[in-house]
């Protein structure tokens, strides 16, 4: 791991126990507070997608808002919030998705996209997939051309990236555990 990613991961706190016994839960707050450390985040994030002409970048609620308007800037894109239901006025597109115990929706705007505009998704953590392969559902069902995706943190032993199918547009995590 190189110094810069050193740096990052330096500023996330592990909890253990959180929110449920066993669950070692990875803090991100610590990095946000840190101006130095967060600038060196999105440049790591933006990194691999320089020169690949991203033109949106669609961050997931609620933290991926966080990282991806940051990441849009730094790649002179613009920025599209992919929603939790009912937060948006109409009309929006939708995909519903599994979660553990139930189903979860995430909506944008009928026009958030351009056909064929090339996007990048951005979630702050990688955990079972199902939430990032909604939004890649989104963003197609949009008429976005997916450039790929990235996320801070990737929690490998949950297997999310499995879910993520698309050799074309890679899925890169700054930070595995």
């Amino acid at each position: 791991m190189d110094a810069t990613l050193q740096q990052i991961q330096s500023l996330i706190r592990a909890v253990p126990d959180f929110p449920k016994p066993g669950v070692m839960f990875r803090d991100i707050t610590p990095l946000l507070a840190d101006a130095g450390g967060f600038a060196r985040c999105i440049d790591a994030l933006a990194e691999p997608w320089q020169g690949s002409g991203v033109q949106a970048v669609c961050g997931i609620e609620s933290r991926g808002f966080i990282f991806g308007a940051a990441l849009a800037q730094k790649l002179h894109a613009g920025f599209v919030p992919l929603r939790k239901p009912n937060k948006l006025p109409p009309p929006v597109v939708s995909v519903d998705y599994q979660l553990e115990y139930g189903v979860d929706r995430l909506e944008a705007r009928n026009d958030a996209l351009r056909p064929g505009e090339r996007v990048l998704l951005v979630d702050d953590v990688l955990a079972t997939g199902g939430t990032v392969a909604a939004a890649r559902a989104l963003v197609l069902k949009l008429g976005g051309q997916l450039v790929g995706a990235s996320v801070v943190i990737e929690l490998a032993a949950l297997q999310g990236r499995e879910r993520w199918q698309d050799e074309s547009a890679p899925l890169k995590a700054l930070l595995r555990y």
